[in-house]
């Protein structure tokens, strides 16, 4: 079985039926918001009317808040944000949060894009290569200090301010601000080593990117090596001395995300979801699933409250 035959993308059209349906929120969208879209966290999150399960988008999002705390899972890693911090969806990556918790009183922006936004009179079709964190394997957290928190949030303002007016109609000043958003945001990114990269940094990055593309069918570091023209053990020294886990490990992490999106997206039993991330034998599966969760994956399906109903595109 072929990943794509079997994971949905939501586009953001569909996303915000399925988990946020509100009339209301609806009248905030302008024109074609497949392609663009930024609301403020205030209106958005109150709509969500139940937890979000492991997906994936087609768009990228940016989260930055004003004021309160919001919480995500990205990847296999749990981030929280404050004030003057944003989060990083890059469009592909594995994701979930909890339900909202009205209790809270958050602000801030949701912004959301994709790759035809930074395209066009002003952007070029490779521009969004200039920006790391908008790739699977950057690093999705931003603290803001200073200017770069200050001339942020006036961008975000602005943009909020012009789409809020007229939606896609003034196309050039959108892109015009989004791409002095991301290059100042690019301003304040981190990597994962501050110092100038070195050749296991780069290696590490693209590792992680082939993770992504091929997770569903080579399972082995050595699968890996031989992509990158290195021996397995040079790639395991380096991706351990970059992020402090091993290439196997990332690809176990890397295996159960791609499971629990279907999990959460189908009734396929465990048999079947073995089969469409590439692992033919169902009990080293559920051992390899329990290993990382501590339950079955039809126990995290239940624990999560997942409807058991398959969807179709």
């Amino acid at each position: 079985m072929k990943q794509n035959s079997k994971i949905k993308l939501y586009d953001t059209r569909t996303f915000t039926d399925k988990f946020m349906p509100s009339d209301e929120l609806r009248r905030l969208y302008k024109g074609d918001y497949n392609e663009f879209l930024i609301v403020q966290v205030e209106d958005m999150y109150r709509h969500v009317a139940h937890a979000v399960p492991p997906s994936k988008a087609t768009n990228h999002t940016l989260i930055y808040l004003t004021a309160g705390e919001a919480y995500m899972n990205i990847g296999s890693e749990l981030y929280t944000i404050h004030e003057n911090e944003i989060l990083i969806v890059p469009a592909g990556q594995i994701f979930s949060f909890e339900q909202y918790d009205t209790s809270k009183f958050n602000k801030g922006y949701l912004c959301n894009f994709n790759d035809k936004m930074l395209a066009g009179k002003i952007g070029t079709g490779q521009l969004h290569k200039e920006f790391e964190f908008l790739k699977i394997w950057g690093q999705p957290y931003l603290s803001l200090k200073g200017e770069t928190s200050r001339f942020i949030r006036q961008l975000l303002e602005r943009l909020y301010t012009a789409y809020s007016q007229e939606g896609p109609g003034n196309l050039l000043i959108l892109q015009s601000y989004l791409i002095a958003l991301l290059c100042e945001m690019k301003e304040a990114y981190h990597p994962l080593q501050i110092k100038q990269q070195s050749a296991s940094l780069i290696l590490t990055n693209k590792f992680r990117e082939l993770l992504s593309k091929h997770i569903t069918t080579k399972h082995r570091v050595s699968d890996y090596a031989q992509l990158l023209h290195v021996t397995p053990n040079h790639l395991n020294k380096s991706v351990k001395a970059i992020t402090s886990r091993s290439p196997t490990k990332w690809i176990d992490e890397t295996l159960l995300l791609e499971a629990k999106v279907l999990l959460a997206q189908t009734q396929f039993s465990a048999g079947e979801i073995a089969s469409s991330i590439g692992i033919d034998d169902q009990s080293y599966f559920s051992r390899l699933f329990k290993k990382y969760e501590g339950m079955t994956p039809l126990e995290y399906r239940k624990k999560a409250g997942i409807p058991q109903k398959i969807e179709t595109s």
